[in-house]
This record gives structure tokens, sequence and C-alpha cells, in this order.
């Protein structure tokens, strides 16, 4: 990978479960969580008697790294010392359309030298990890650690808080401090835990053998992973039935046939991202997927039921968020879209519910990981009308479902929904042609009325209702549909023109520009709503607005979206015009000072980071690749 990732996954599972490395030198920094609190792990090597760093900070010398890469599922690193090489892989299964596989919290680290000076050397290292893992932050609460033999035999070690108290807390930048953490290895490994650094250690040393793969697994159970309208649900993996002693040894056994696995992955994403958009799109998309991952939760409730629960990371922390759920949804169309279903089955169960009021749908159903009715929108515990976001939510809906029904080839998933479904459409035949003062999801330099994008995502919603009709055979009803949404796009394209082939911000503001990303589906589903002359000449209107690191998201300032800038230059007409676009944003990554997980709000002057990252919207990165199977 020619990017330099503004920060590097290492153990992506969760939101919960997450190493990264804020640099491309494994020993440049202590390595963090996703929030960048410490998560501390630490490796060394010992060559001959002679120690060396290679993960992580610390009082060894650091082991001279020569070569590093970054792939979808896999992250390498190469070290060098006068007598042998060390290979340094962390990886992770987590593919989207493998359930078992994407919700098992095992993660693995291979290790392999090779001897340069043509002698043998006896070679050992120590993988060590702190108490942050399994705690909020070090020294906060009492842990405790425990040596475990796995089924095979295999040695393990656990430390995890002495309370257990599951599921007591939620918010944003808070980590668990309930279930435990888990080193394992073979039966060669010696397991210990020891005090350092104000803090408990955990910790597994084992000899490698020259030429050979040396595999060890770090692995998390948090016992139950969500709380779900009152009642505590459990991860994917557990319907198997197995314990995660059990779920590692498994692991172990199949490491190698996993990486391959992962490797394959890899570069299948990387080829197909590439010859949809160009070697700096496919790199992006490489970056992004497991961070995508790992701001899920996969978990089935207590019906048997599927749910991949988003969090809004740095953003308030809240779950299953509509407005971020859309955004993510191309990478989830595109792998899996059951996966899709999974992500608005609570929305759509809590709309059902005689708790919700209103005629549009959600926002959110909780903060992570507790799912007990929405967050947003609530003012001494009753639903306000002023903190909801009637149009850009019900929009958002009506347009994943059409996208599901798409990839499908039918509207099951949406037919016991429909009568839901006819009450949100209503309010965008009403109220979408000209939205008021509403809340939107770009509402970063406040409210804004007559919003022309957010009319757009009318227009595409009750286009996609008519889809959903048309697959149900209600084809008289269907048509009514797509005339209304056409006869609101005619009105919307004199409207939002500002004579100059660009359109508006608001309808209000002549001379005015915002990416109407929310478009895209016009041309992706070929409903010619617009016109192409409109959708090109808008997209022309940003080429000429064009600033180093991308396109503003609006004229009210230089900041952008990743996710919405991918989206609009997927209006391209042409694969080298939509690189163009990709170009900025692989700079604005490779550059930025922040060295944080993706940012997704950023400055396109500076490349800065404006405060959002580790977001699962980075999903609509993969906009280009799912319009190759649209």
């Amino acid at each position: 990978m020619r990017l330099r990732p503004p920060s590097v996954p290492l153990i992506a599972v969760d939101p919960f479960f997450s190493v990264w490395s804020a640099t491309e030198t494994l020993t440049g920094k202590t390595t963090v969580h996703w929030t960048d609190k410490p998560n501390t792990l630490q490796g060394t090597i010992c060559i001959d008697g002679e120690e060396f760093r290679f993960l992580g900070d610390g009082a060894a010398q650091a082991l001279a790294q020569v070569k590093w890469d970054v792939s979808a599922l896999v992250t390498d690193y190469v070290f060098t010392h006068e007598k042998i090489t060390l290979e340094v892989s962390f990886f992770t299964p987590v593919f989207m359309d493998n359930l078992y596989y994407l919700s098992r919290p095992v993660s693995y680290l291979r290790l392999k030298y090779e001897s340069v000076d043509g002698h043998a050397h006896d070679v050992s290292v120590k993988i060590a990890a702190s108490e942050e893992l399994c705690i909020n932050l070090k020294g906060e609460t009492p842990v405790c650690t425990e040596a475990l033999t796995l089924p095979n035999g295999e040695n393990s070690i656990r430390i995890g808080s002495i309370k257990q108290d599951v599921l007591w807390r939620s918010g944003d930048s808070m980590r668990i401090d309930w279930g435990y953490f888990y080193l394992a290895g073979n039966t060669d490994c010696f397991a210990e835990s020891y005090q350092a650094e104000n803090m408990t250690f955990i910790s597994l040393s084992c000899t490698l053998s020259a030429d050979r793969d040396t595999y060890l697994t770090f692995a998390y159970d948090d016992i139950h992973s969500l709380c779900y309208f009152g009642k505590p649900v459990d991860a994917y993996w557990k319907t198997k039935d197995i314990t995660i002693e059990e779920a590692i040894t498994e692991a172990l056994n199949e490491s190698g046939a996993i990486l391959k696995k992962c490797r394959e992955f890899s570069q299948e994403l990387y080829q197909k991202a590439a010859t949809a958009g160009g070697e700096q799109y496919a790199e992006i998309l490489s970056l992004a997927y497991r961070q995508v991952v790992a701001a899920h939760k996969l978990a089935v409730d207590t019906e048997g039921s599927l749910l991949y629960i988003s969090k809004e990371c740095t953003s308030n922390g809240c779950s299953a968020t509509v407005d971020v759920t859309y955004p993510a949804s191309p990478m989830l169309l595109y792998y899996n879209p059951d996966l899709l279903k999974a992500a608005l089955r609570p929305i759509f169960k809590y709309a059902l519910s005689a708790d919700w009021p209103f005629d549009f749908a959600p926002h959110d159903i909780g903060t992570y990981p507790l799912l007990n009715g929405p967050a947003y929108g609530i003012r001494d515990g009753k639903h306000i009308i002023e903190g909801q976001m009637p149009v850009e939510e019900s929009g958002n809906v009506l347009i994943m479902l059409a996208n599901i029904a798409l990839m499908d080839g039918n509207a099951e998933f949406a037919a016991p929904y429909m009568p839901l479904l006819k009450k949100w459409v209503a309010y965008l035949t009403k109220y979408g042609e000209d939205p008021g003062n509403q809340l939107c999801t770009d509402d970063f330099t406040g409210l804004l009325e007559h919003n022309c994008n957010l009319s757009v995502k009318a227009i595409m919603g009750i286009a996609g209702y008519s889809k959903l009709l048309e697959l149900l055979g209600q084809n008289e009803e269907a048509y009514r549909y797509l005339q209304a949404a056409k006869c609101m796009a005619n009105s919307w394209s004199h409207r939002a023109a500002n004579g100059d082939g660009s359109y508006r911000l608001a309808f209000d503001q002549p001379n005015t520009f915002s990416l109407k990303y929310n478009i895209v589906w016009d041309k992706l589903w070929k409903t010619e709503l617009f016109g192409e002359e409109v959708l090109l000449s808008e997209f022309r209107s940003y080429q000429k607005r064009m600033n180093t690191y991308g396109v503003p998201l609006d004229s009210r300032g230089t900041h952008s979206k990743t996710d919405w800038l991918m989206w609009a230059a997927t209006l391209a007409p042409t694969k080298e015009e939509f690189a163009e676009f990709a170009h900025c944003l692989w700079k604005a990554f490779s550059t930025t000072g922040h060295r944080l997980p993706m940012m997704d709000w950023y400055d396109t002057v500076s490349a800065l980071n404006k405060g959002c990252f580790h977001r699962p919207v980075q999903g609509g990165l993969f906009i280009k690749l799912l319009e190759t199977k649209l």
C-alpha cells in the first residue's frame, strides 16, 4: 500500500475489541484503541540472548522495520537484524459473507523468522497485553488473571475486571469493562501475568522455529453483547453453541488456512476496486474495510433474528442510527444485503411499537451497547419534534429498502413493513419537495431551510417506494408514485438551478452550491428522474470547485465528507474523472496530521480531521464498487 494510513488496524473486530498503531512504524508509539486511548500491546524478540522490541513502545531497543503493508484483512511488517529477518502479520477473518467468522471475536498474530547469515539461532518472542484491553482506563477497576489450558492442550491466559457488571453503561468514547480478553498459543507457549507501568499485564512467550509460521490469537468474550429493548442478547458466533475456549482452539487449528483466505479476499477486493475506480481508490477501500466492520456488532435477538448494530463513533455513540447506516449501506449491500436488513430491523421494531408517536422514521435506537429506545430527539424522557430528522431518515430507509430489493430481486424483506412505509412516503410526498427547517445529516454548519439535497433524498425515497411496489406486483400504484417523483424532480431542476449548470444549496439561496450526493441513485437505478444533463452539469460544477483534498460539502465552508465525496464522484461519466476525486481523498488520508483511524468529516484545504473518525460511514466509499453490481 502506497497510501500512508493515518492509523493502522492491528485488531479490528467490534467497537470494543480494537487495537491500532497510530504510526506506520510498529515500534513508534504505544498501541491504542480507536478512541486514541492507550490499548497497550508489547512484543519483544530475543535473538541469541539479545532482546529487541518489535511491537509497541518500551525500554528495549527497537528492531529495524524495513517494510509494512496494509490490505483489507491483513497488516504485515518486516524487521531486520544482522542475524535474521522477522515477519509479523496481524489479521482478522471478518468476511461479510460468512456470518460466523464475521462475528467470532478472535484475531491473529503470525510470526516467522529466517536466518540471513546462514547460521542457526535461538529465537523466542514475548507478546504482552495490558489491562487496558478489558477496562475503560488503567487502574479504574481491579482486574484478575487466569492461566488456562484450552481443549486441545493449547496454553492461554485471560484478564478481566473483577466486578463483571455486564452491560451496565453506554457511551461514545467509553470502553468495555466487562468480559475477558484472552491470549492463546500452542502447547509450547508459556503464560504469565505481572505488574508493570502501574498496571497488570498478561503475556505469552514461545520459541520460534526457522522458516516456520507461529500463530498466536487475541480473543474477547464480552459475555453479552447488547441490551436490546431491555433484554441482553449475544453475539452471533454463540449460536454455534461453543465456548470462547473452544472457539479459540478452532481458530488456532485453522490459522494457516484462514490467513490464506484473508489474503485472497483482500486481493480480490483490491482488484475489483482498482478496475472500478483506479488503484488509489482500491487502497482507500482496503484501508476502510476493517474499520467499517469494527464499528458494528453482529448479534441475534431473543427471537433468533439477526442484528447488525452500528456505533456512531465520535459523534455521540448512538446505535443503529439510520443516517449512519445509509452511508454505510453500499459496503453492506455489496458483500451481504442480509447485513443491511439486520441493521434496519431494530428501527422497524421500534417504529412499530406504541412508543413511537410520529409518521416518519426514527433516528436511532439508543446509545451503544444499550438499544432500549432512541437517544436522539428526547427531552425530559419524551420525544420532541425539533430533535427529529423526518425527511432525512424516511428517505434513507426507503432508498435502502429499494436497494435491498434490487440486490435480492424481490421485496420480501420490505413487504411486512409496507403499511408503515406508506405513512413515511406520504410524509415525503407532502413535505419533501421543499423541506422546512429540520435537522439533516449534514448540519455541521447549522440548520437549513429549503435544503436542495434533502429534497433530492425525498424524491429518491419516493422513487424507491415505487420500486418496492413494482416488485410486489402493485404496478398501478408503483407508476403513480414514480410519476410523483418525476414531477417533483422536474420542479426541483427549475427551482434549484443557479443558471450556470450548478444547483443550489437551498432553493432560496442563489449562487450557492452543495454536493447532491443523494442524486447518485438516479444514475445507479437508471430512473432518469432528473435527466442525464442535470447529473452531468452538476458533476462538472464539482470539478470547478475542487480543492487540494476534495470538494467542499457546500458553499458555507471548506469542510467535506469522505463518503459523500465518493457518492458525488460516482456521477462522473468516466473512470478517469472518478479517479481524480479518489486521488484527492487518497492524498487527504496520506497527509493528514491527525493520526487517528480514517476521518470522514475533514477539511479540503488542510486535510485535517474536523472531529469524526472510525465511523461506519466509510462503508459509503464502496459506492463505486456497488455500481458494478447494481
